[in-house]
């Protein structure tokens, strides 16, 4: 007698790793169907990942372990697979009757791609992939020009955005009321760091909670790096496990400023969808003609925090040893390879694609442009951080510093590997070469 499998619709985890306030996951479990939730350790990601510590892949499996806790308390259970998502899909429906999947969009390009395959693939078995907004407020067809081009410039898109705003778009949706539909079978196994091929790092995931006194000062406390000024949320927002609309409601409620760095994310995002050439060039083209000077001993001495400008070192040792960056420091350290050493950004946006614990490709990438002048509603070329002064404004007791760089003080710690002013006069002269201008 043939095996009958088990009738269900998929839920597909990626980044949304909660329970609550899901978006494409209370469609789900609104189906009238029992929900199968799925999370695929995607080969083709996993195998552009130098590290084996790598924080991320790390991060992720600490939160599938949480939510595989949480689904056994009522007697469901995770489906963790490793492999490509189509042949992981394709041997779903050899063990399952799957009447429809389910999941949130993401935006990214490979994304994008992976998704259509898998819609295609889905289609061709009678099968409807439905996609839901869920990591975004608005998307990027839903904050245009009146003649439907896209923003290019911060200030006139995030006006249109709060405009946009109603509380509908923030209303949270209560799938974790519905969990009851989940398919109940016994707890399937996660398969360890080891067995997809990484190891244990030193992070410890706790979930995210949000400091709202944190967030009312938020504008007079975010750019001192030696204080806890920010909110420490980028990771949970990168990989869903807390909820866009559940910040947006309290940044409407504590802090404008605050909501302004959400929207600027999301600006981000509506960039890299409407000119995805920026993932690998210069949103304004004319700055392909930079010369960099692409020095790789210079790039070492970066990449390692000893340049011999303090803030600079402070920043970088801190990524390496924590996956994480002040986001003021961020644009020191972005503008000093950039502007005094005249590396290419992209190396930069690579090393930080590494190493960063909360990294998202729009921002990472929007971010880098920004501060290399090159991307939309970027900084002038010829605005150049001074370290020094930067060290004076916003940590003139030295504390962040100090606390990264121990041997400040003593004969270990380098002169620096290059003169403010010249390496100022340097940069101008390239990028009035390259732009055209005087």
């Amino acid at each position: 007698m043939a095996k009958i499998n088990p009738t269900v619709v998929v839920f597909w985890f990626r980044r949304d790793l909660r329970l609550e306030d899901n978006a494409g996951l209370y469609h789900a479990l609104q189906s009238g169907f029992t929900v199968l939730p799925v999370f695929i350790f995607d080969t083709d990601i996993l195998s552009q990942l130098d590290d084996k510590h790598d924080r991320r892949v790390d991060f992720i499996h600490q939160v599938l372990t949480r939510l595989q806790n949480e689904l056994e308390t009522i007697g469901s259970s995770l489906c963790v697979k490793t492999g490509k998502p189509l042949e992981v899909f394709n041997q779903l429906l050899q063990e399952f009757d799957v009447k429809a999947v389910y999941t949130n969009r993401d935006y990214e390009t490979y994304a994008l791609d992976r998704d259509a395959e898998i819609k295609y693939y889905l289609l061709s078995k009678n099968i409807e992939l439905n996609t839901f907004k869920d990591q975004v407020i608005f998307e990027h067809t839903e904050v245009l020009k009146a003649n439907g081009e896209p923003y290019t410039v911060f200030t006139p898109y995030s006006k249109i955005w709060k405009q946009k705003l109603t509380e509908k778009e923030y209303r949270p949706y209560p799938s974790e009321k519905s969990l009851n539909q989940f398919v109940s079978f016994g707890a399937n196994t996660i398969p360890s760091l080891e067995e997809i091929g990484f190891l244990k790092t030193e992070y410890n995931y706790t979930p995210p909670t949000v400091d709202q006194n944190v967030i009312g000062s938020y504008e007079n406390t975010r750019n001192l790096p030696a204080i806890e000024g920010t909110s420490g949320l980028s990771v949970h927002l990168r990989f869903g496990t807390i909820s866009i609309r559940k910040l947006v409601a309290l940044a409407l409620e504590l802090n404008e400023q605050w909501l302004n760095e959400l929207i600027w994310r999301e600006f981000f995002m509506s960039i890299l969808v409407h000119f995805p050439y920026v993932e690998k060039g210069p949103f304004k083209k004319k700055y392909n003609a930079i010369a960099w000077r692409n020095n790789e001993t210079e790039f070492i001495r970066w990449c390692e925090g000893k340049t011999g400008y303090p803030m600079v070192d402070a920043g970088m040792r801190q990524l390496n040893q924590t996956g994480l960056m002040h986001n003021r420091v961020r644009m020191v350290v972005a503008s000093f390879l950039t502007k005094h050493l005249l590396i290419d950004w992209r190396w930069g946006e690579a090393y930080f694609a590494n190493k960063l614990l909360d990294y998202e490709l729009s921002a990472n990438n929007g971010n880098w442009q920004w501060a290399a002048g090159c991307g939309c509603d970027a900084a002038p070329y010829f605005r150049i951080f001074n370290p020094t002064e930067q060290t004076k404004r916003y940590d003139p007791e030295l504390k962040y510093i100090h606390r990264w760089i121990k041997e400040l003080d003593s004969m270990e710690y380098p002169l620096p590997m290059v003169e403010h002013s010249f390496a100022r006069n340097r940069a101008l002269e390239a990028y009035k070469k390259a732009v055209k201008e005087i």
